[in-house]
């Protein structure tokens, strides 16, 4: 072989190396590029996920006004673990009232496709009085859970479930629940009602929830439906029923409740939203399973005492326990300005807001031992928020008026700050 041909097959064998090795340098970074945005998705969902199990971080602390300080540990299996089992458990400790929570559960996939499955679980647990949620807002995790700071009225539950899980199509989400619950609330409540006074009570309900995303797209991967395209409106629709001696159920009454989330962009970093909340129950309803209109302001005399956290979707000038409803109707607007361009790090943005609640209740006479009021004038709250301050934290200003003013003008004044972090 002559030196040239020596020469040129040198230079084509160094081609090929050093192309392997850069086409192997690629695909690992690639990899770890894979492996770091999921596990920064997974984080922003609220987990800490490991090989086999993810640590629920809503478990890790949490204060409120009955427990104070309340931590734990919590989780839930992975696909590594099984694609077709989930196992799920938390424990927590309350400090103020000396007393372990817990549940555990577990879920069958029945089809990958529809993302059916079957779930039971057992739950010895506080739950917030008049506070309702959709069975299909299955993950909603905050670093901070600002409300739950103030919240004092709890009732304890023991609750087992069953539940089926199933996707109709990819834009319409359902979840049908059994349960039945043994319930006893915190603070001196009696219900009376048919000649009889209950202080605990048993509840036994049937519960089914659909919730439909119209204009959101989704893609089949991997043999299952993934969002991507988050479109709106989102609208949810839920009914509960109560029935009396199903179970040990002592009460028959019905709830409807309903929730849609509009959003318009206008494509220059500004954006509003619509969110629309409504429920009615009727029957034998105790305070437990009535609705209050999430409020957020804790019943301290001056505007400092009172400084605390705003919420998301809660009224920052209404008073914790002043209104409960057997039937509501919420509406909130916020319009989100252009964040303020000021430099690379610092980029604040105004946020205005504008709430409105109308509600009422029937046999009022039923609840003893608790002082509330009505919401049949309609409340009004407004203000704005300056968000994003400073590591995430800002300030917001709502002011009360309407048919609910209070006559002392700082009574309906709510300054506090906000904190927003998105992964």
């Amino acid at each position: 072989m002559s030196k040239l041909s020596t020469f040129i097959y040198i230079a084509l064998f160094s081609c090929v190396l050093h192309s392997q090795t850069v086409s192997e340098n690629t695909v690992t970074t690639q990899q770890d590029t894979i492996k770091k945005s999921e596990f920064i998705k997974q984080l922003g969902n609220g987990y800490f996920p490991t090989k086999y199990f993810n640590f629920d971080l809503r478990y890790l602390i949490k204060y409120n006004q009955y427990e104070a300080l309340r931590t734990g540990l919590g989780g839930i299996t992975n696909d590594a673990f099984s694609d077709k089992l989930r196992l799920n458990t938390y424990v927590v400790y309350g400090f103020r009232d000396h007393r372990f929570k817990y549940s555990f559960g577990t879920g069958l996939r029945l089809d990958e496709k529809t993302s059916t499955w079957i779930h039971a679980s057992y739950t010895d647990d506080l739950q917030e009085s008049g506070s309702s949620a959709f069975l299909t807002d299955k993950r909603i995790f905050q670093f901070f859970e600002p409300r739950l700071l103030n919240i004092s009225l709890f009732h304890k539950h023991t609750t087992r479930a069953v539940s089926i899980e199933h996707q109709l199509s990819p834009k319409l989400q359902t979840e049908t629940q059994l349960a039945f619950s043994y319930i006893v609330p915190t603070y001196d409540y009696e219900f009376v009602v048919n000649g009889a006074s209950y202080t605990t009570f048993h509840i036994s309900t049937f519960k089914t929830c659909m919730q439909w995303s119209p204009f959101s797209g989704f893609e089949l991967s991997d043999n299952r439906y993934v969002e991507t395209k988050n479109g709106y409106p989102k609208l949810t629709l839920q009914y509960t029923k109560s029935i009396k001696n199903l179970g040990k159920g002592d009460f028959n009454f019905s709830k409807l409740d309903f929730r849609l989330i509009q959003e318009f962009d206008y494509h220059n970093d500004s954006k509003s939203e619509i969110t629309l909340v409504s429920g009615i129950t009727s029957g034998e309803t105790p305070l437990t399973h009535l609705y209050h209109a999430y409020p957020n302001n804790i019943n301290k005399e001056t505007i400092m005492q009172r400084f605390s956290v705003a919420g998301i979707n809660s009224f920052e000038t209404m008073y914790f326990n002043e209104f409960f409803s057997d039937k509501f109707t919420t509406m909130q607007f916020k319009h989100f300005f252009k964040p303020f361009n000021i430099s690379a790090c610092f980029k604040p943005q105004l946020v205005l807001i504008s709430r409105y609640a109308i509600g009422d209740i029937s046999h009022i006479e039923r609840h003893q031992n608790v002082t509330f009021k009505s919401l049949k004038h309609g409340y009004t709250e407004s203000g704005f928020e300056i968000n994003k301050l400073i590591f995430g934290f800002g300030t917001s200003l709502t002011y009360r008026y309407g048919a609910y003013h209070l006559p002392n003008f700082g009574d309906n004044v709510a300054f506090k700050f906000t904190f927003n972090v998105t992964l």
